[in-house]
């Protein structure tokens, strides 16, 4: 289907949002498994971009990279949070945060890093989480945690800070 001229223009004009979408995936302990990728410093989830061009949902977008990063195909659990983080010379992102579940030690050992993107991954307790994620992933995590915890629905969030 084509679009009129104008509503193309139209559509053209409108602002632009990037998606990112991670799974938040523990073990027994309750410690958080963070990626290391190779192409900045620091950690983070499994996660990345949600190809919304090619129709996928951020659901799948999380399930689709984190398969792609750690080699296991999890099934997805809720959406733990959603977070609107403005940017610097970027479009601001809104970051769906989703229950990656309890692995078991064999599925931990069946990771298989994809190479092109990451060094290492490993598990953090969530005292840890600030040190590893210093930024407004780390308050996600943090309140993804929360919601885990006291049964709440999803956090909505702006900049990792809790607005509902």
């Amino acid at each position: 289907m084509t679009l009129p001229p104008d509503y193309a223009t139209y559509i053209a004009g409108l602002p632009r949002v990037l998606a990112g979408a991670a799974a938040l995936i523990r073990d027994a302990e309750g410690r958080v498994l963070l990626v290391e990728p190779n192409y900045r410093e620091g950690w983070a989830l499994p996660g990345g971009t949600v190809e919304s061009d090619d129709g996928e949902t951020p659901r799948q977008g999380a399930r689709r990279e984190t398969a792609e990063e750690i080699g296991l195909d999890l099934e997805i659990g809720r959406l733990l949070a959603v977070d609107w983080v403005p940017g610097a010379g970027r479009p601001p992102i809104v970051a769906y945060l989703y229950d990656g579940g309890v692995l078991r030690e064999d599925q931990f050992k069946a990771i298989r890093l994809q190479e092109e993107e990451l060094l290492s991954w490993r598990l953090v307790a969530r005292d840890q989480v600030a040190e590893f994620l210093p930024s407004a992933t780390g308050r996600r995590v943090l309140a993804a945690l929360d919601a885990l915890a006291d049964g709440s629905g999803t956090a909505e969030l702006e900049n990792g800070h809790r607005v509902a």
